[in-house]
């Protein structure tokens, strides 16, 4: 079993099979409607903006300790100064590439991310995961996501810089950071979750961001369930408490946001910027564009997150 008898509870609670029909690949991005994409429009009253990405590189969160095969971006040359067409002149060019994992960096989880008792998001079966990808729920069927976003600042809220243990934040911490904003989440919104863990990357340890970190556990998803929350964003690299504290279990708030509730997930994305001019002005909602770049059947991918206030 995935998951302890009392989650497994939570995710019936929580499930949105079939709310949506029985083809639905897009689990409560549906929920981003015209009215919410107005909504997020209509945030933008300031025109300040905001990059919501860490820096792509090799110095990057990923340690020897991270999933196999999720490194940090290695951007290389592949032409320097190059006349590629053999024209007269002197014109040249220059091009590189990266290797890299999709979530190696600020990233959107796929519902195709997580399944169990064999079967993903909708009743999908596990086995349309294969070598040649995620046929059925990978990233590219997203689709633009653009929406209005509210942070929810939990170490602000909490009166912490950031957190010294794996704090497990439930819906009581997520109603206290609502409270500061002085909004309400509404139906197709993005929550994102900050922590302050991102002090620990300021001072380059890479080790002491992924552990110990606080994260969202799996009772928080009757809070995203009960608001309409269309998915989640977080400062951590887990996502969910870090070490576990689950009896074992593997991952269980990823497993009921991905596979039941039907919910993205979003991970290591920097926050601490736009909160410090959301507690200095009082908003805390903006337009959010954070369109994962569409790798076919990926069950991730990279992301560069736009905030407008």
């Amino acid at each position: 079993m995935a998951l302890s008898p009392e989650h497994k509870a939570i995710a019936e609670r929580v499930s949105n099979w079939g709310r949506w029909g029985p083809d639905d690949r897009r689990g409560t991005l549906n929920l981003i409607d015209a009215a919410a994409v107005l909504r997020g429009v209509a945030a933008a009253r300031q025109g300040k903006v905001f990059s919501l990405a860490i820096p792509f590189d090799e110095r990057g969160p990923q340690t020897d300790l991270s999933a196999p095969g999720r490194i940090n971006p290695q951007r290389r040359m592949i032409a320097i100064n190059m006349n590629y067409t053999g024209d007269l002149g002197d014109s040249t060019f220059n091009d590189d590439a990266v290797d890299m994992g999709l979530q190696a960096a600020t990233q959107w989880d796929a519902l195709a991310h997580c399944a169990y008792d064999g079967l993903l998001y909708n009743g999908v079966p596990a086995s349309t995961v294969d070598e040649a990808g995620a046929h059925e729920l990978g990233i590219d069927r997203f689709g633009p996501m653009v929406t209005r976003g509210v942070l929810l600042d939990v170490a602000r809220a909490l009166g912490v810089e950031c957190f010294v243990d794996n704090h497990p934040i439930a819906g009581d911490d997520l109603d206290a950071a609502l409270a500061l904003t002085g909004t309400r989440i509404e139906s197709g919104d993005v929550v994102c979750v900050r922590t302050g863990q991102h002090a620990y990357l300021g001072i380059d340890d890479v080790y002491r961001f992924a552990n110990p970190s606080p994260g969202i556990v799996p009772e928080a998803a009757e809070w995203f369930h009960d608001h309409d929350v269309a998915a989640c964003a977080t400062d951590c690299l887990t996502f969910e408490p870090w070490p576990k504290d689950d009896g074992g279990y593997a991952f269980p708030t990823h497993q009921i946001n991905l596979r039941d509730l039907g919910m993205p997930q979003g991970q290591i994305w920097a926050l601490d910027e736009l909160a410090v001019d959301c507690a200095a002005d009082g908003q805390y909602d903006f337009l959010l564009c954070a369109t994962p770049i569409p790798f076919s059947r990926a069950v991730g991918a990279p992301v560069a997150p736009t905030a407008v206030k």
